[in-house]
């Protein structure tokens, strides 16, 4: 690769030789050239001259500042070397930042930075491990292509790579996009909306490719062999009518999970996953089904013992009811011990009956 940027990292005292790579290839990306449609001639742009309409070559093509009243002031290489501008050839290291403070809308453009000679690799291996290890990111200024940007450098697949920013002030703000009304989420959307998430799995980087050149070619190979371009897939959506949006995140999620080839109802696993608990309160959630199982359980056993005391109940009134005379009776069953022992006791009852009633008998003949 050709680097584009020669310099140093200025590291506190240290100094580190390197030389920049683009770290992106956008020649494999879809680009055309315009034509006359009338014969399919190209369509060249030429730099022309405003003031004689004359062509300029690239070697007399040179650079000026539009000033605020239209005035265009020449500036040269020559004055832009002279300006007093540290990070013309060196990155100056600021400051080091966790990854997580820098916003994703600054990034710019991607590069490699590679050691330059022998001396180079060992500090430049000293701080590609220090950023690995303390897990942050490098933010420096640096002066590349005729102007001063800032910088991030981050340890990447054992070299360093960095990304130029852009400044603060050239990010808008978001509010003008934002919803302005509030809008009401509710907890089950909430829950599908995440169990779509973790439905669709994790990204396998070697399963992308760009479907749109893709069809491209073919389609440019189809007019090269003269015959009709294949009819252009359709596009899954809606069509920009108004859904149902619980619905739509249940089918959601059952086809997340078809795709993946999981069984089961898809309708009964989005019933399941539309009651799902937050992760916050799931630990409430679980101690609350224990004491729910505990008290079950307490009112269950107490249920037994009332049952248990009411069959003791019953069980003795009719011991008492059997030793009353001899209109009681006889308890027999089949049942277990328990039958027999209250007729053997039934029988002795009626037999000391008997004996109290001949005794008096007895008695009375004498008298």
């Amino acid at each position: 690769m050709r680097s584009v940027w020669n310099g140093s990292i200025s590291f506190g005292l240290v100094s580190i030789p390197v030389k920049t790579y683009s770290a992106t290839e956008r020649t494999a990306s879809v680009s055309f050239v315009r034509i006359h449609e009338k014969d399919g001639g190209r369509i060249h742009y030429r730099k022309v001259c405003e003031l004689d309409g004359e062509e300029v070559p690239n070697e007399e093509v040179g650079k000026g500042y539009q000033a605020a009243d239209d005035t265009i002031v020449p500036i040269t290489d020559e004055d832009l070397a002279k300006l007093p501008l540290p990070t013309t050839k060196t990155l100056t290291i600021l400051a080091f930042v966790g990854a997580d403070e820098i916003d994703p809308l600054q990034l710019d453009k991607s590069y490699f930075l590679g050691p330059n000679g022998a001396a180079a690799t060992k500090p430049y291996a000293l701080l590609r491990d220090a950023l690995e290890h303390q897990e942050k990111v490098a933010i420096g200024k640096v002066a590349m292509h005729g102007r001063e940007t800032l910088a991030m450098l981050r340890s990447h697949d054992g070299a360093i790579a960095m990304h130029t920013l852009l400044w603060p002030d050239q990010v808008r703000s978001a509010r003008t996009v934002a919803p302005s009304d509030k809008v009401e989420i509710r907890e089950n959307e909430l829950t599908l909306a995440e169990t779509l998430m973790d439905s669709l799995g994790e990204l396998d980087e070697s399963e992308l490719h760009d479907d749109y050149r893709e069809a491209v070619e073919e389609l440019v190979s189809a007019k090269l062999e003269g015959g009709e371009p294949a009819a252009p897939r359709a596009a899954p959506g809606t069509g920009g009518k108004v859904i149902d949006l619980m619905a739509a995140l249940e089918n959601s999620v059952r086809a997340a999970r078809e795709s993946r080839g999981e069984g089961g109802d898809g309708a009964e696993q989005d019933e399941e996953s539309a009651s799902v608990t937050p992760i916050g309160s799931r630990k409430s959630a679980k101690k609350t089904a224990a004491k729910a199982a505990s008290g079950s359980g307490a009112k269950k056993t107490a249920a037994a013992r009332k049952t248990s005391g009411s069959a003791a109940k019953k069980t003795a009134s009719k011991k008492a009811s059997g030793s009353g005379g001899s209109g009681t009776k006889k308890t027999t069953g089949s049942g277990g011990s328990g039958g027999k022992k209250t007729a053997a006791k039934t029988s002795a009852a009626k037999s000391t009956a008997k004996k109290s009633t001949a005794k008096r008998s007895g008695k009375k003949a004498s008298a």
